[in-house]
């Protein structure tokens, strides 16, 4: 009986340990997001380039899950989630046009710094391949 104890509690310590650290992964990745403003260095769809699009848009990410798309004296508020074991950041600007509801994805990280971040989604409506690169400025 005593060992099955111990086989019970180092579970639960494991466990405990692996969410822990989890924790402390999102905290470090919320923290590099929300310090600074982002622009897109890099949008393609369906192999076509159309980065410019987001030429002089910057980015605002806040811990409360709010993003705010800036352009000249313009904004727009959307929400954002990360999921750093899904390795994704879902985006959402509501009601936005052209180019801020192509962001509305959840994106796949398939490579990051902490000033930069390459993602690809697939959209589920138009099935487009979509491509995004952010620098932080």
């Amino acid at each position: 009986m005593k060992h099955l104890y111990l086989i019970l509690l180092s579970g639960i310590l494991l466990a405990s340990c692996k969410k822990f650290i989890q924790n402390q992964e999102q905290k470090a990745v919320i923290s590099d997001v929300t310090n600074g403003l982002w622009y897109v260095t890099g949008y393609e769809q369906n192999d076509s380039n159309i980065t410019a699009a987001f030429s002089g848009y910057l980015f605002k990410f806040d811990a409360n899950n709010t993003v705010t798309g800036i352009l000249n004296t313009d904004s727009v508020q959307g929400e954002w989630l990360v999921d750093v074991n899904a390795r994704t950041i879902t985006s959402d600007f509501p009601g936005a046009g052209f180019p801020l509801n192509l962001l509305n994805e959840t994106w796949y990280v398939t490579d990051s710094y902490t000033d930069s971040v390459s993602a690809s989604s697939t959209d589920t409506v138009s099935h487009t391949s979509n491509f995004l690169q952010l620098r932080k400025q």
